[in-house]
């Protein structure tokens, strides 16, 4: 196995055996976990509210259990909405949320985020919540979702821990404190930018500190960073990334 065969394993064998997200689970502890995260979600959408696809056909990629695929479908419920994972354990809880949500999503499979099902020039909307940093393979990504985007669509991916180039090491460490054996990674926004020139994409980034979830500590940091935004580029923050296909 190379090393990203590894931590795809990895990935996929944490949601069989976790003890609060594997399939069957029904955790309270997950459920309150991920509405915290619902309010982030529901932020990145009010902030790119007019990007978004209200209708047509959405793909969510790294979606874990779907939960942020069946908040866009009830928002949105004329676009067709699909959910994938890496994992099939992860997609397996996906009906828990659709039951709490009271939608369901159109379609659901498992596949890496670089080897997708959908057909060239099929997709309006590509986006992912706080589940980009696991995918390793970032240039075979962005060229899946070029050749799947239809000219004008967007990709997101919200809510990513990013940081500068000379601060990487150290904020990779600090993410990695908590869950060791899911190692995480953090995004360098000057590597996007040159993947997406690379194919035919328009990148940007907007900085979003949000203060959802947040410990007292970070509570602080982030609320520095708010008041004074400058410091959004040049200190780790978490960031929406967006990138646009142009029009023929």
């Amino acid at each position: 196995m190379t090393g990203i065969d590894e931590r795809q394993a990895a990935e996929i064998i944490f949601w069989r055996d976790a003890v609060h997200e594997s399939p069957g689970a029904d955790s309270v502890h997950n459920l309150v976990n991920k509405m915290a995260d619902a309010q982030v979600f529901l932020e990145c959408i009010d902030r790119h509210r007019e990007k978004l696809a209200l209708r047509g056909t959405v793909l969510e990629i790294g979606a874990g259990q779907g939960w942020a695929s069946c908040i866009y479908k009830r928002l949105f419920p004329q676009a067709s909405v699909t959910t994938t994972d890496i994992s099939e354990f992860a997609i397996a809880s996906l009906t828990q949320w659709e039951r709490l949500y009271q939608v369901k999503v159109d379609r659901s499979y498992a596949c890496k985020s670089y080897e997708t099902r959908e057909a060239d020039a099929s997709t309006d909307l590509v986006f992912c919540f706080a589940a980009a940093h696991h995918f390793l393979a970032h240039d075979e990504t962005l060229r899946e979702m070029s050749r799947i985007l239809r000219p004008g669509g967007r990709i997101f991916y919200f809510y990513e821990p990013s940081s500068p180039r000379y601060l990487y090491r150290p904020t990779v460490w600090k993410m990695n404190r908590s869950r060791p054996e899911l190692r995480e990674d953090v995004l360098l926004p000057a590597v996007l930018r040159g993947l997406a020139e690379r194919h035919g994409l328009v990148f940007s980034a907007d900085y979003h500190p949000s203060l959802v979830k947040r410990g007292a500590i970070e509570a602080n940091y982030f609320m520095v960073l708010r008041a004074l935004p400058f410091l959004q580029r040049v200190l780790p923050c978490t960031v929406n990334f967006l990138f646009e296909k142009p029009q023929r």
